[in-house]
């Protein structure tokens, strides 16, 4: 079992305890963080479903991401991960939304090099309001499976699997303190509240 399953397997566990339901919004990543979650055994108690918007267009018309933040910015931004993870949480009808964007390359994005992720959480905040939160996380990718004779082509794809594969561990890990932090009493921060840049 990987790091990645376990922390799956633990964010499904804290949520099914709570009776709480989980969806998902992913751009970079497509699909991969639905993908661990529905192969723990059971995750139907908790997890609902998955929204993958590559397109700006879905970002906005299904996930409800604002129109002009997008043109302004692009995709790889915190605000435009919040929205996402918010969009989500609200379509599907589920207590958490978590989402991801970013760059995995082989080119820079938006003004963004490659290995800017943002990965966004939203759940049950104070009064009426959605806490959301979005932390970026800063990934080179892994070069560690590099072959000699790899062509630059290959080598790129596995930086950018790699730059995938981290993106989802930090999804996850993100969920699971926010899930941590509620159960101790603390609500979700209003959008826009917070960026955190997680350690390279």
């Amino acid at each position: 079992m990987t790091d990645v399953d376990s922390r799956a397997g633990g964010v499904l566990a804290l949520l099914t305890e709570r009776g709480q339901t989980l969806a998902v919004a992913e751009s970079l990543t497509g699909g991969l963080v639905a993908a661990e979650l529905t192969a723990v055994p059971g995750a139907s108690r908790a997890f609902l479903g998955s929204v993958t918007a590559y397109a700006a267009a879905l970002k906005r018309d299904v996930l409800g991401v604002d129109g002009a933040l997008l043109e302004e910015r692009g995709a790889v931004d915190p605000e435009v991960a919040r929205q996402m993870a918010q969009g989500v949480r609200t379509a599907l009808g589920a207590d958490w939304g978590v989402a991801t964007t970013g760059v995995a390359g082989p080119e820079p994005q938006d003004g963004q090099p490659v290995g800017t992720v943002y990965v966004a959480v939203a759940g049950p905040g104070a009064g009426e309001g959605v806490g959301a939160v979005a932390d970026r996380l800063r990934i080179e990718g892994s070069r560690s499976g590099d072959r000699a004779g790899d062509s630059g082509e290959e080598a790129g794809e596995r930086v950018r699997a790699g730059i995938r594969t981290e993106s989802v561990r930090g999804a996850l890990d993100v969920l699971y303190r926010e899930l941590i932090g509620n159960a101790e009493g603390r609500v979700g921060n209003e959008a826009g509240a917070r960026d955190v840049c997680s350690p390279e």
